[in-house]
Formats: structure tokens, sequence, C-alpha cells
């Protein structure tokens, strides 16, 4: 009883501390990842390669690892996110609340409601959800579904300013995390499937006032205008931006994946459509774009390249290269140079039927006969299935390895255009298709685990899963541990090397959000949210209807002696 008092106290004077401490900086988002105690960027590091330095927690006695403690969060709707960690006060989000918790004892410190029109989800392709926060000189600041930016005083969660992306109404919603990259809080939107003009914008994180917005496709007599071959088509053509993108302090480069083409359909579109399911590289405090790399040029299957885009040192052609990485919806394993755009390596990492290869010499996908009947209009099946090979959940890389670590998906799509038989109209869907299947392979496994080489696309090791794939994200440690979750309720814990599963702790349900780990006073903690909602059901489907959707914050760590 006495040990249990003085902790206590220890924990009650240590947030005493936190709370009258509470300002990140710049210099303090650039060096995430070094302090292993704070997880305060979206992807644990401006270069989103979900890799801890934390080794306590090891293969010897992750067997170990149970609850230190649980909080509901009131909320249905599913939970996505990433938490933050800043000097023992986490900080974690969904659609309906901003939540403020020490992290520690797993006490609330404060709860914020998000006030959005109730009729906002009508315009949001695929889950209501908040995937995460971002934290900035006292400030707790965040998208909402309804387009807003809100920044949230970190002590109180009392509203500091509030900002107005754009109208919900035109099929706009915001779920991605912000990052804030030399002083500016930048955003992207969703809604690609609802005909919106995609963009990424600037933000004042003092004010929230608005200073840049860099539109996503691109208009007559910018560079990129002449891809739009049919008139206007621009103004209604997708390239939505709803994951967080990457930020390099050193070039001062911000990279962000964009969405797939709207319509679907590409007859109404013509030409590659930039800068649709591209890589954008902008400045953080003008959005100037200084390259870009196009991934799926006309993109007609939903062949996104919004997922993460992971920074890594890594070696090509025997030497170092800052690189950035990307494994895309469209099955392809991208290793681009991230100072200038160029590509260094495009393999597939699943299998692929759309295109035989990507030219490295002119960056396109050579698309195959597949792909050539389905733009005449005929029905076909494509590999990999609208999906992707691998959707939001992010992959982790390990600097110590170079190798990435993802759940990815294994499905084919049925698939057939089709016109569009009304006009265009401000948050109604604009695809131009008909309804797809996410179909399996008769004794196939539905996705793996794997461990990757980017440069070649082939797996070190691959974990079939036979009953869905994973909708969690991955997350790597020094000690050789992966983390990651399962539509069934399962947080576990695989050996890097080799992908054996080493522990598990069934959660109250499904998970489909972004573990984190982190340490404090020298005890390592792992936090998972776990709330099944969004794609991730939709997805699973009936093997959901047993899966609980309510959600909640839990965090393990290993007994103290």
């Amino acid at each position: 009883m006495k040990r249990s008092v003085l902790s206590t106290l220890v924990a009650g004077l240590a947030l005493g501390a936190v709370l009258s401490a509470q300002a990140q900086t710049a210099e303090d988002l650039k060096s995430d990842g070094a302090n292993p105690d704070n997880v305060l960027t979206y992807g644990m590091g401006y270069g989103q390669q979900r890799y801890s330095k934390l080794d306590t927690i090891n293969k010897d006695n992750v067997k170990k690892l149970a609850p230190a403690w649980a909080l509901s969060l009131e909320n249905d709707y599913g939970e996505q996110a990433q938490p933050l960690v800043y000097n023992g006060v986490m900080y974690v989000s969904d659609a309906k609340w901003t939540v403020a918790i020490n992290a520690v004892t797993g006490k609330q410190i404060w709860r914020t409601p998000v006030d959005f029109d109730p009729d906002t989800p009508r315009v949001v392709c695929c889950g209501v959800s908040s995937k995460g926060v971002a934290l900035y000189n006292g400030l707790v600041i965040r998208g909402t579904l309804d387009a807003y930016i809100v920044a949230l005083d970190q002590k109180t969660g009392k509203e500091v300013w509030k900002t107005k992306v754009i109208n919900w109404k035109d099929g706009y919603s915001i779920t991605g995390a912000p990052v804030v990259a030399n002083g500016v809080v930048i955003t992207g939107v969703s809604g690609a499937e609802f005909g919106i003009r995609g963009f990424i914008a600037g933000y004042d994180p003092a004010t929230g006032k608005a200073l840049w917005r860099r539109y996503t496709t691109a208009a007559p007599g910018e560079a990129g205008g002449d891809t739009w071959k049919v008139n206007d088509a621009y103004k209604n053509g997708g390239g939505s931006t709803w994951v967080t993108g990457s930020y390099d302090p050193d070039l001062d480069l911000v990279y962000w994946g964009t969405g797939n083409a709207g319509p679907w359909n590409p007859n109404y579109r013509g030409g590659d459509s930039l800068y649709t399911a591209s890589v954008i590289a902008v400045r953080p405090k003008t959005g100037e774009l200084v390259w870009h790399y196009q991934f799926t040029p006309n993109d007609m299957f939903d062949f996104d390249a919004v997922s993460e885009l992971i920074l890594g040192d890594i070696n090509v052609d025997g030497k170092p290269r800052k690189t950035v990485m990307q494994l895309n919806r469209n099955g392809f394993a991208y290793v681009l140079d991230r100072a200038d755009g160029k590509l260094l390596a495009a393999n597939p990492y699943d299998r692929v039927n759309w295109a035989s290869k990507v030219d490295l010499a002119t960056g396109r996908p050579v698309e195959s006969a597949v792909a050539a009947k389905l733009r005449s209009g005929e029905t076909d099946t494509i590999w990999p299935n609208i999906l992707g090979a691998k959707n939001w959940q992010h992959a982790a890389f390990d600097p110590n390895t170079g190798l990435l670590y993802a759940n990815t998906i294994h499905m084919k799509t049925t698939y057939k255009l089709q016109p569009l038989t009304q006009p265009f109209k401000p948050g109604d869907r604009w695809m131009g298709v008909q309804d797809t299947k996410h179909e399996f392979e008769p004794g196939e496994p539905h996705g793996y685990m794997s461990a990757i080489d980017p440069m070649t696309g082939k797996p070190k090791w691959q974990v079939p899963l036979n009953d869905h794939a994973n909708w969690s994200s991955m997350l790597v440690t020094k000690s050789g541990l992966l983390f990651t979750g399962r539509h069934t309720g399962e947080l576990i814990a695989l050996d890097s090397s080799n992908g054996k599963q080493l522990w598990q702790f069934q959660t109250s349900s499904g998970i489909n959000a972004s573990p984190i780990t982190w340490s404090h006073n020298g005890r390592q903690y792992v936090t998972v949210l776990s709330g099944f909602g969004g794609l991730g059901r939709r997805f699973v489907g009936a093997a959901a209807a047993n899966v609980p959707n309510g959600g909640s914050v839990w965090t393990f760590a290993l007994p103290q002696e």
C-alpha cells in the first residue's frame, strides 16, 4: 500500500511539472525519436519510420507484458489514431473527442468534444475517424470531420482558435493528423470520391491564419495543367491528401502523397491528371512545389498514393542515399531520391497484373493488356484490389536492417467502367465505375505480415493471414520486436527477424490504429487504440459482426520489480 501511495504521489508531482512545461518547439519536433520518452509527431518522427530506440521490452521478456491501464473513449465510430506523448501526458483523438491523459496512470486530465455537423458523415468515404493530432508551443492541433482546424490549450483542452479550411458540404472532410513543419501547420483533406479539388494548406500555429494552399489538380496555365484533357475536369479532379506527410528539416521539404483522380472513369478526364496519385515535395513556409513524382498516371483503379512516405538512408548501388520510400497501393514498392525525386527502384511486393513493370528510365508504369482492356470499357479482374496491396495502415522501417515491415492485402477486383448518368453535384459521389467487390483467391491468404526489401520488393519473410488482412499499423523497436493489431482485437508482438509471434493480448475491440512505444522514468510502455470502425470494419464485413465497436486506449508495460 505504501508503494502504491508513493507511486500515485510521484505520478501526481510529475503531472504537475508537465502541466507547467508544455512548449514543443521546432527543435523538439526535429529531434523526435532521439528522446524516447516522448512521441511528438505522427509517424513517430518526421521521417515516419515508426521505429523506436527503446529496448527494455525485448524478445526474452515481452511474454511478461501486461496491461498498465485502459481508458474508455466513449466512441462507437472506431479508433484509427496514433497517440502522442509529451512529458508523461498522452494526447488522443477520434472523430468525437480530443483527450489528454496521464500516461502513467491512465487518469483523464481533460476531454474536449468535437462539435461537427451531424450530417457531415454523408460525405465521408471510408470511416468517421481521426488519425491524430499535432503538438506545438503548448497547443494540441487537430482537424475535424467538417473540415476545420482547431487548436486547444494543452493544459486545459480549451479552444484557442478554430479555422474553417473549406466547406464540408462540397464533399470535403479532414480525417488525417496535421503536421507542424518549419513553424507551419499543414493539413490535407479527404473527398476524392465526391469530386473535390484536393489540396494541402498551411496555417499559422499561433493564430490559425491561412498562409497558403497547394492544389493537387493542376489548372490550365499551371505546370501540369495540360494533363487534364477534358475542359475544367481539374475542378472536380480528386487528389485527396488524407494521410499525413513527412518532413526533412535538412532539405526543408515536406513530402505529401496525393489520392486518386476524380472521377475514377478516365474518359471524363483524359491525360495523366497531375498531380493525383503522386508524391509532391513542397516548401513548408510557402507551399512552393519543388518536385513531384506520379506513381500511377491517369489512375482509374483508386490506386491513390496517400500512404505514408518513409524517409530513410539506404544503400543504392553500394552507396548510401537519402531516400523516400512508399509501398504504394498499386502493388509496387518505390524508392526515390528525396532531394530531387529521381526514381531509384520500383518493384512489385504483391501480385500485380495491371502493369508489367515500372520503366526506370521514364519513371512510368508499363501498362498491361488487362489495363488496356479495362480502359476500353470491358470487364476484367485486376490485381491488386482497389483497396491496394497495402492501404493506409502504416509500414515501419528499421534503419538497422533496412527493411520495411507491413500488413499487406492480397485481393483482386472485378472491374468495369460505367458512364456518369448525372451531372456533377457538390457532395455527391463522382466515380463512374460499377460496384466493385473485394474478392479473395480461393486457397490463398487474404494478406500477409511481411518484412520487405524496399529496393527489390521481395519479402525476407511473410506470415500469411487466412482470415482477413490486418488493418493496424506496424511498430518496430531496436530490440527486434514488431507490434501490430488484429481485427479480432489482439495486440501482438512478433520477432522482426522471422515474423514469429512472441506475445498477444486480447483488447476489448478490433484494432485498426497505430501502436506506439515510449518511456517514463526509465519504464517502457506500449500504447494502442482499440475500436474497430472505418474502412477496416467495412472490409472485414461479416467477420466483424461479433467484434465490439467501443473505443478505448490500452497501455502495457512489464511488471515492476
